[in-house]
């Protein structure tokens, strides 16, 4: 890191992010599992009979995100959730209750074996795909840090802020974001950036971030924080 970098603060509620004075090079966008199963008519949430539009939604305002992040020089972390073939990491618990849920995970559909790494579903859409160099986290979980060296790839770098995109905002990338901040992380919720089936989650998700001053963080915009970036 050079000292003098210029720091960067995005526009934010209920404080700006970072409250620390830090450089890009501390910092980290973390799209969380913006795979074809959540995003495609072929895939897991489709199957489901839900409304894709407001798990697509989220497309365009991240790839204006990933674009600043790229020139500014912050760390981009991508994520996807998904399992072993066997479906040997898959607990017996949630194996149960996607059964009784009537869930597809482990079963072929039109993008492959629904959630099963390797498969076609399981890949990033293509408008959000990783360059090369940006990391790639797997994970079985609903949060980023379980199970993953996501926690080690971002200390390695010397990250000490992370904002997070991606879907769903009320599971996994909320979760990812609670990890984050009993790690020590100064996070934000770029709100427009994620996507859920239910509106009234996409709102108390927000809501929980910024409540007691911001418990576990902020919520900004795609247009503050490419703002930031670009200024």
């Amino acid at each position: 890191m050079n000292p003098s970098d210029p720091s960067i603060q995005v526009l934010a509620d209920p404080y700006p992010w970072p409250l620390e004075d830090l450089p890009a090079v501390q910092m980290a966008l973390v799209v969380i599992d913006m795979q074809r199963d959540f995003c495609d008519p072929g895939g897991y949430v489709a199957g489901l009979g839900a409304d894709l539009a407001p798990l697509r939604a989220p497309i365009a305002p991240i790839s204006q995100c990933l674009a600043a992040a790229r020139a500014a020089g912050l760390l981009v972390v991508h994520t996807r959730q998904g399992y072993r073939a066997d479906l040997s990491d898959l607990p017996a618990w949630r194996r149960l209750k996607f059964d009784r849920f009537g869930s597809a995970v482990g079963k072929p559909g039109p993008l492959g074996r629904v959630l099963i790494r390797g498969e076609a579903g399981f890949e990033t859409i293509e408008e959000l795909a990783a360059l090369p160099g940006e990391p790639m986290v797997d994970k079985t979980a609903n949060g980023a840090f379980t199970g993953t060296d996501l926690d080690v790839v971002l200390r390695a770098r010397g990250v000490r802020a992370i904002a997070f995109a991606g879907n769903t905002i009320d599971v996994c990338v909320h979760t990812s974001l609670r990890e984050a901040n009993d790690r020590g992380y100064q996070c934000l919720l770029l709100s427009d950036c994620c996507g859920a089936i239910e509106p009234g989650l996409h709102d108390w998700a927000i809501r929980s971030v910024q409540i007691e001053g911001g418990v576990f963080g902020s919520v900004g915009t795609s247009r503050d924080f490419v703002s930031a970036l670009s200024s």
